[in-house]
């Protein structure tokens, strides 16, 4: 979902960040926006290989001629960067995923007609210039490259290797599907967002798509979550859940470390460990302003993120149109308030198992029951005026498909 920015906003000097009190209350308001659940939003990632060689590193050249037009300026500086046919917008990866985010919409069918269209649009670009868009949720043969070459992933990139190879997994090969939802009024925040985590990781474990890595068999049901979840807990771990989540990921933020510090050089890479709260109590020679800030919440990216609407993460791409099964259920169950409390309720014994869901799927059996009871709901709500038709069908097909599999491997 795109957030509008001010354009005029450069001509003003950010304020700096004086106080810890300060820095917390900014991050709960910008991040925390209330009024009555409205508009959505989904985000489609793709990872891309050429055609003739599903193995081959990708071509940055290539790609860039392939996205024409809509190449975004991280990839091609001069570009224009034009929105795709429907409104969306195409940004890439710094593998070399592509991505289309749709705009904000008020109606389920609206937001899929949109979507779907440009996601045919890309996905004709990239035949017509020998690419093939992957069908999984992370790259199943090649190891990760970075085909982005910006500060921010350098030092990103620096910062994540001293961990492990799981943030360049998660940087330059993993492909996700992202929900976007509203945070919903002052008095339902609490609930909306206890409800969306406790639906995690039966939603990972329904739709886990990524067994393979490197060629050959992970023993994990999402390999993407998995490099997500290893990349940099602090930074990618689920949010606590408090009867006050603006205030419990305001601290997250502030006690989080810097990934990387902007300057006018090419070098953005920080000391490890070093937390925005550091650098208000004076660790670096200038202070942070609110820029700044923003910028250090846009390298924090767990499940569910807040960014003044509730960014869910936790799903692996599908093939083809399947990504409308996931989306579709999470909006459906989000629409009513009773629904997000039965949802809060059905989901919660498999609450907190988000490792199990990222490692054996259904084939847990607690997720099992859970994503039982959670998709019969999920399918009723569907049973709606604005649903495409067929959806319901299709995701109750999908998921009976899934947990049988899972029940005969129990057996």
């Amino acid at each position: 979902m795109t957030v509008s920015i001010d354009s005029s906003a450069h001509e003003f000097p950010a304020s700096h960040v004086r106080t810890r009190a300060d820095a917390e209350a900014y991050v709960a308001s910008v991040c925390f926006k209330h009024g009555p659940p409205r508009l959505l939003g989904v985000e489609l990632e793709w990872t891309v290989h050429h055609a003739d060689d599903l193995r081959r590193p990708l071509d940055p050249e290539a790609l860039i001629e392939a996205l024409g037009s809509h190449a975004p300026r991280s990839l091609a500086a001069y570009s224009p960067h034009d929105p795709l046919p429907c409104g969306s917008t195409l940004t890439v990866e710094p593998g070399g995923q592509v991505e289309v985010s749709s705009s904000p919409a008020e109606s389920l069918r609206t937001l899929f007609a949109a979507v779907a269209a440009d996601a045919a649009y890309v996905g004709r670009l990239f035949t017509a210039a020998g690419f093939v868009l992957g069908e999984q949720g992370i790259d199943p043969w090649r190891r990760p490259r970075r085909v982005l070459r910006t500060s921010r992933y350098a030092a990103m990139e620096s910062a994540f290797d001293r961990i492990g190879i799981d943030g360049r997994l998660m940087m330059c090969s993993t492909a996700g599907i992202q929900v976007c939802l509203d945070a919903g009024e002052p008095h339902r925040v609490a609930s909306r967002w206890a409800a969306l985590h406790a639906l995690g990781p039966v939603m990972m474990a329904t739709f886990a798509n990524s067994p393979t890595l490197f060629g050959a068999d992970t023993g994990w049901a999402s390999s993407r979550s998995r490099s997500v979840l290893r990349t940099d807990p602090p930074r990618t771990r689920p949010g606590p859940i408090t009867v006050d989540p603006a205030a419990s990921w305001a601290k997250r933020i502030l006690d989080t470390g810097l990934v990387c510090l902007r300057s006018e050089g090419e070098d953005w890479t920080v000391p490890s460990g070093f937390s925005f709260a550091e650098w208000i109590s004076g660790g670096l020679p200038r202070p942070p302003t609110d820029d700044d800030l923003d910028y250090h919440m846009s390298t924090v990216f767990p499940p569910v993120r807040p960014r003044g609407y509730l960014e869910v993460r936790y799903l692996d791409a599908q093939p083809g149109q399947d990504w409308m099964l996931p989306a579709a259920a999470l909006i459906a169950l989000f629409r009513s308030e009773t629904t997000v409390d039965a949802v809060l309720e059905l989901a919660s014994p498999a609450a907190g198992r988000w490792v199990h869901a990222a490692r054996h799927g259904l084939f847990d059996p607690q997720l099992a029951r859970a994503a039982k009871t959670v998709f019969d709901l999920a399918c009723r709500c569907l049973e709606h005026p604005d649903s495409p038709p067929g959806l319901a069908e299709r995701l109750a097909a999908f998921v009976e498909h899934r947990l049988s599999r899972a029940e005969s491997h129990i057996r």
